[in-house]
């Protein structure tokens, strides 16, 4: 038998916590489904700055603090895979996990996005035995070696900057001429002795000894010439993909998968609401993913109030 709330949340980042605390605070049934630790992205973040009410804080301590906050008002959490979800035609939307199944009324997505990989020769071969796409999760690995970071972002500067403090030199390697990454994290990246910069080149291939990762063939797009770098570690930051799999058949997502909602988190679909980096948008923080989830939280109740509305008219 499915277990039953009146508002399910999908993911349990900032956006998924935020909506959360609100619905429950109204007084909702909330369950919290995620298929890893609550927290999301902020986890492998070595230090967050741009959130206020803290000058900087470590991306898991914060993570803590907002599901300490969200779980106060007996919002629930559960690890759980989201395999599909179906909408009927009463509009009661029925959610099927690896393990469990549970229906409601008002469904917020809040999966996030994840890594986007190269997907050059050797990526897939040496990934955790010198590739990754976390500087905090495996940054000490790399203590006193040369490491790569691939990007031009403010993920790849930021994480370039982690990672220059243990290793012996950090070469960020980027296919334009120049960063895109905040003028502050630019301004410390160029100032620091131990990150230099590699421009206009792609990594075409990861190369190892069968073991791991020993350096990246590259190839510079303005003088058309391949080279070798020998690195000991690969860090890439390539963008992000949204994590909308279960969703695609809702009609909710775009041509290349994001998902589509209003002002008010709404899809196009009555009682779904998106928020958090996997919604359709520009500026993907844990700010803009907490204003979001606020705002969804507060939408799911208004939703029910008006279901309930209409089942007493009937």
């Amino acid at each position: 038998m499915a277990k039953s709330y009146d508002v399910i949340v999908i993911g349990a980042g900032p956006g998924g916590m935020t909506a959360a605390l609100y619905a429950s605070r109204a007084n909702l049934s909330v369950l919290m489904l995620d298929r890893g630790i609550y927290g999301g992205q902020m986890n492998n973040t070595a230090a967050v700055e741009n959130y206020p009410g803290f000058n900087s804080i470590l991306g898991p301590d914060l993570a803590e603090k907002m599901y300490q906050s969200s779980t106060q008002f007996d919002a629930e959490y559960a690890y759980g895979s989201v395999e599909s979800v179906s909408v009927a035609d009463d509009g009661v939307k029925t959610i099927t996990t690896d393990s469990d199944v549970y229906e409601t009324q008002a469904l917020i997505i809040a999966t996030g996005s994840e890594y986007r990989k190269l997907g050059v020769p050797g990526e897939d071969d040496y990934s955790g035995r010198g590739v990754s796409y976390c500087a905090v999760c495996d940054g000490a690995f790399f203590k006193n070696k040369p490491v790569a970071v691939i990007g031009g972002g403010d993920s790849a500067v930021e994480e370039g900057g982690y990672l220059s403090q243990m290793t012996s030199g950090v070469n960020i390697i980027h296919r334009r001429d120049q960063l895109r990454a905040q003028k502050i994290l630019q301004d410390r990246a160029f100032s620091n002795d131990k990150i230099g910069f590699t421009w206009d080149t792609i990594v075409t291939e990861i190369l190892g000894d069968g073991q791991k990762v020993t350096g990246v063939k590259t190839h510079n797009k303005k003088t058309d010439e391949d080279g070798t770098v020998d690195v000991d570690g690969v860090f890439i930051y390539v963008g992000n993909q949204p994590m909308t799999e279960p969703f695609l058949d809702l009609g909710i997502t775009d041509d290349k998968g994001w998902i589509v909602t209003d002002e008010k988190m709404k899809t196009s679909v009555s009682g779904i609401f998106a928020v958090g980096d996997v919604r359709q948008k520009d500026l993907r923080q844990i700010t803009t993913s907490v204003g979001d989830g606020g705002i969804a939280g507060q939408e799911a109740f208004n939703y029910l109030q008006t279901v309930q509305d209409k089942v007493q008219v009937k």
